[in-house]
């Protein structure tokens, strides 16, 4: 029938759900009321980039400023302190007994110049000669006088060849050199 509604088109001059408008103000937008009983819709927050920006700048600053920091303290808190050796010869003997006689890794480390001063790295060797304990029977560590092969000025070189024998009378030997330097007193700062 012409002028009837027909289900599920729309009626000329009525609004279409879902539809704006024309020239009407969207739902809750200035100018448009906000029906009683409704909720007055929330506006998104604004979007602060410049304040994160500025967070994430901060925050780098301060984890470059702090690192270098720490690495100064790292460095002059592996100053050498006390004395060191008289002589190389002196110096290498001492660190063989720290860790091969009274397997003491604070000792052995006392004996090591600072460029080297890795104290996990002596506590390691420190634990496989304890190690070699429990593996085999009682393992004995001797070594011949510290020989200088080489010095010039603050550096020398020093050999050692150090014998392990055990209970049970096997023997194994091991030639060794080390570089030693002088600064505070003569320190072990590498092992060959």
């Amino acid at each position: 029938m012409p002028g009837q509604p027909v289900p599920g088109q729309p009626v000329p001059g009525q609004p279409v759900p879902g539809q704006p408008v024309p020239g009407a103000a969207e739902f809750g937008q200035p100018g448009y009321p906000v029906p009683p009983g409704y909720p007055l819709p929330v506006q998104p927050p604004k979007k602060r980039r410049g304040l994160l920006i500025a967070s994430i700048v901060l925050a780098v600053a301060v984890v470059l400023c702090g690192g270098g920091g720490l690495a100064a303290f790292l460095v002059l808190r592996n100053a050498e302190t006390g004395q060191g050796a008289p002589n190389p010869a002196t110096a290498v003997d001492g660190f063989l007994k720290a860790v091969y006689t009274d397997k003491d890794a604070d000792k052995a480390a006392s004996l090591v110049c600072a460029q080297a001063n890795d104290k996990a790295a002596v506590a390691d060797k420190v634990d496989e000669v304890k190690k070699l304990s429990e593996t085999y029977k009682t393992p004995r560590f001797k070594w011949n006088p510290p020989k200088v092969d080489d010095q010039a000025g603050d550096r020398a070189i020093v050999s050692v060849q150090l014998t392990m024998t055990t209970g049970d009378e096997k023997t194994a030997e091991q030639q060794l050199k080390f570089t030693v330097i002088q600064k505070t007193g003569w320190r072990v700062c590498e092992v060959g």
